[in-house]
């Protein structure tokens, strides 16, 4: 390799690989192809142990043209949890990491994104890390999701990604200190989605999740997905699903707009749901104050306060209710179109539950959706259960 004299990049990028050499050569691929600033850009393949050779060899041999390659094989098998959190160590020797596990591809322009996106938000401390994952499916309920638009390139979740992600330093460092502190006391909780708190002891994100809700922080996301997630065959997957392919940014250079928290329309917590609505349901109830109200438009999430806005029909009187028409669906809510979408409930006040019609939920979500795919897709999903497919 030629000596360069290019100043190193504060940003590394770290790819997490095991037993896929297909998937690993798939992603070093889509990042020979990305745009990178005249700058060392170091690259660290961290491979966990196993019977994997081939996926040695497919490290080994990769050229990485944008600075220094380093290839770590590690000496036992740590699982998918250690070996995430051991490379997330590795902030303290490059400041700032970009995470990638080798079941990913990235957007050209992933890397020019990460940094802006991390320069953005050093010195905010409600900010716990940067997604490069744009998510479009509500995981907890499985239905399909969109973030409200603002006119900003980015938008907040109470919620970590692990389909690609940054930290920096002191990012990693907040969770890492709490991590010690709390492994092991029990994820389940009320605050945290149920499908979170089912997952496998090997899920780092499961700790990083209750880490967020925990102490009030969030990661911040993209408007336009700069990863998108082939979902190979693995340790969390038993049969390669495109579930989570979500539309990449094909361009090598964006201009990004970025909003604050305070500024941002588009904060969401870790149920998928808008906390900005707070605002608009005040003018539907005066003196209405957050810790009074549950916003549950999916449907799926406890409730113990006095007000509750949700798409059940339930037996309490309604306040006010929206329809289920514009886009995404909290847009409803701030646009107050009128309908039987969504009700906003006063819970201490019992009447006869309203009525709803169930298909207009999911004709809403499955415009495209033909009856006569209806048994295949039953057939399908009945068969991913039988194998124990999470």
């Amino acid at each position: 390799m030629k000596v360069s004299k290019k100043k190193r990049a504060d940003i590394a990028i770290v790819v997490v690989a095991y037993n896929r050499p297909r998937s690993l050569s798939r992603i070093l691929n889509s990042l020979s192809t990305a745009n990178y600033p005249d700058a060392e850009i170091p690259l660290v393949i961290s491979i966990d142990h196993g019977d994997n050779q081939e996926v040695l060899d497919v490290a080994n041999t990769y050229q990485w043209e944008y600075g220094e390659k380093t290839v770590l094989y590690q000496e036992e098998n740590l699982g998918l949890r250690a070996h995430v959190l051991k490379c997330g160590n590795l902030t303290e020797q490059y400041e700032n990491i970009i995470m990638l596990e080798d079941d990913l591809y990235v957007s050209p322009a992933f890397f020019l994104y990460s940094a802006e996106a991390l320069a953005f938000t050093k010195d905010q401390e409600k900010i716990a890390g940067v997604s490069l994952y744009k998510h479009m499916l509500n995981v907890n309920v499985r239905e399909p999701f969109e973030p409200l638009q603002d006119g900003y390139d980015n938008w907040y979740m109470q919620m970590a990604s692990s389909w690609g992600q940054a930290w920096s330093k002191e990012q990693w460092k907040g969770f890492y200190s709490w991590y010690e502190k709390h492994k092991d006391e029990p994820i389940e909780a009320e605050n945290i989605p149920a499908f979170i708190s089912s997952w496998p002891e090997r899920s780092w994100l499961k700790y990083f999740n209750k880490y967020l809700v925990e102490t009030g922080k969030y990661f911040f996301y993209p408007q336009q997905s700069l990863t998108t997630n082939f979902s190979d065959e693995g340790s969390n997957v038993t049969k390669m699903v495109a579930d989570y392919q979500v539309p990449l940014l094909y361009s090598f250079d964006k201009i990004y707009y970025f909003a604050d928290m305070e500024q941002s329309e588009a904060v969401y917590d870790i149920f998928f749901e808008n906390e900005k609505l707070l605002t608009v349901l005040q003018e539907f109830c005066s003196g209405m104050e957050k810790e009074t109200l549950t916003i549950d438009l999916y449907g799926g999430r406890p409730y113990h306060t006095r007000y509750l806005l949700t798409s059940l029909s339930l037996p309490y009187r309604v306040i006010a209710s929206c329809g289920r028409m514009l886009r995404p669906i909290d847009a409803n809510i701030v646009k107050k179109i009128v309908g039987n979408g969504f009700f906003l409930y006063d819970t201490e006040k019992s009447v006869k539950e309203p009525q709803i019609e169930p298909a207009e939920k999911y004709l809403y979500y499955y415009k495209a959706f033909r009856a006569k795919y209806g048994f295949t897709v039953l057939w399908y999903r009945i068969r991913e259960k039988l194998h124990g497919k999470r």
